[in-house]
């Protein structure tokens, strides 16, 4: 169970790493907001994510094998909420118009809930992720493009 819960600890420091090294690009938007939420996405390799880690969360590792973050937070006056339960789904279309349908698991947390997806590519591949976010019976679509590349 300890082994669990640092392991719990040290993927949330490292999702919000990704979303504060994400933020930091100036082209490149991580969040959609959508009245008092925000859905916030980022995509990145799945060796950022080390093995033990992976293999606990059941994640694929590869050079060519990327993983989409999906996170919603609400806003409120008290500040923000860490990731809420959603319904997330999505799809993935190369410039060909190749379309794959993404499959999300849920990352369950103290305080928070992230979704992740596996994805496998071409290195310079351009992708474009339209994703769907269901929150007390409401559809937030977000739509973006990523250029991936093979580490």
């Amino acid at each position: 169970m300890k082994n669990l819960l640092r392991v719990c600890h040290f993927f949330t420091a490292s999702i919000l790493l990704i979303f504060a090294t994400s933020a930091a690009q100036a082209d490149e938007k991580t969040f959609t907001t959508f009245g008092d939420y925000q859905v916030l996405h980022t995509v990145f390799n799945s060796t950022f994510i080390k093995p033990d880690i992976a293999s606990a969360y059941n994640l694929t590792r590869g050079k060519d094998h990327a993983l989409i973050n999906i996170a919603l937070i609400k806003s409120s006056d008290e500040g923000q909420s860490y990731g809420l339960p959603a319904k997330v789904t999505g799809t993935v279309a190369n410039l060909m118009q190749q379309q794959k349908v993404l499959e999300f698991i849920e990352i369950k947390e103290q305080n928070a809930v992230y979704y992740l997806a596996d994805l496998r590519f071409h290195n310079e591949e351009v992708l474009h992720f339209t994703i769907n976010v269901n929150a007390n019976g409401r559809d937030h679509e977000v739509t973006f493009t990523k250029k991936l590349y093979v580490e």
